[in-house]
């Protein structure tokens, strides 16, 4: 039995390692893009706790997203003004229906969504969080 069970024993361990590779390449968010509202955290937040444990600093280039994992870093990019930013995402949210993504109030400024406070954003992953 040992002989006819050593085939066996390969191609599953080569279907195993095939199947771990596909799977990780399909579950990757590295080519996640998304359009919508964004809007900019409220002054209120500043130090208050983020999902991830750093606490809101409105000076940072950061932003709330709702299923990207902390760390992950994202263009996103107003599109009336044609400004991007790159920001880190380090906290979960909005929590408003038809908002995509929270951006600190530094990142907000550099696309010009202050004096809106909810604009037509897109985001794009650009680079995905270590170790995902």
């Amino acid at each position: 039995m040992h002989s006819s069970s050593a085939p066996f024993r390969t191609s599953f361990l080569l279907l195993s390692v095939l199947t771990l590779v596909l799977g990780a390449c399909g579950s990757s968010k590295s080519t996640f893009t998304q359009s919508g509202q964004g809007s900019y955290y409220a002054d209120k937040f500043r130090g208050r706790p983020t999902a991830s444990g750093t606490p809101y600093r409105p000076s940072k280039l950061t932003a709330a997203h709702n299923t990207l994992p902390f760390g992950t870093k994202i263009r996103v990019t107003n599109t009336r003004t044609g400004r991007s930013v790159k920001v880190t995402v380090n906290d979960r949210g909005p929590h408003v229906k038809g908002r995509i993504v929270d951006l600190s109030k530094k990142a907000a400024r550099k696309i010009g969504l202050v004096d809106a406070g909810v604009a037509p954003v897109q985001l794009k992953v650009v680079r995905a969080a270590a170790g995902r």
